[in-house]
């Protein structure tokens, strides 16, 4: 699946547009550390909107970002996000519901 699709099937909130890059599974993690060394084309959920985390995506060339819990990220960071190509996406509700989601959507 790719993130556009996912983001329209799921009603996911797009924070800048979302990319045609394919989603080869899911990472969940909140610690900057953590996503350094995962699989390149995972899709990132997490609850951190920093700059930082942006930098540590970019490396690992992630499919795009989910932030949980209505989470929203600054100007500045969505301006970092374009530069990179990682689409930035949004989810109201918590990190165990979102994940569930996925799931049942097929992406693991």
């Amino acid at each position: 699946m790719k993130v556009q699709e996912l983001a329209a099937q799921a009603g996911l909130k797009t924070f800048n547009s979302p990319g045609d890059r394919e989603i080869k599974g899911v990472y969940i993690s909140d610690m900057v550390s953590d996503i350094i060394g995962i699989g390149e084309g995972l899709l990132l959920v997490t609850l951190q909107t920093h700059k930082n985390l942006i930098a540590a995506a970019n490396l690992v060339d992630v499919s795009g970002i989910v932030f949980a819990r209505g989470k929203a990220p600054a100007e500045d960071v969505v301006a970092l996000a374009d530069k990179a190509g990682i689409s930035l996406l949004g989810f109201p509700s918590d990190t165990w519901t979102l994940a569930k989601k996925l799931y049942e959507m097929g992406i693991r």
